[in-house]
């Protein structure tokens, strides 16, 4: 039963974020007075694409030292 409560809860506060930063905006478009109330939700639009690009990584080598003992400071 607190799982559920807890997954609830979540579930609102992921709602008012989204609301809080505009990604979802809830509108009562007619009133409930007499007959039940109706929303329309506009929520963002998000588009996807996929670009080439030629990216220059560095490249790195690793010598291992050889088998003589490092000099004496």
């Amino acid at each position: 039963m607190r799982t559920l409560l807890s997954l609830v809860a979540i579930a609102a506060l992921v709602v008012v974020a989204l609301m809080y930063f505009g990604i979802i905006n809830i509108d009562q478009t007619r009133s409930g007075a007499i007959q039940t109330p109706k929303f329309e939700a506009d929520v963002a639009k998000v588009r996807l694409g996929t670009e080439t690009k030629t990216v220059a990584v560095p490249t790195i080598s690793v010598e291992k030292p050889a088998n003589s003992q490092a000099p004496a400071n």
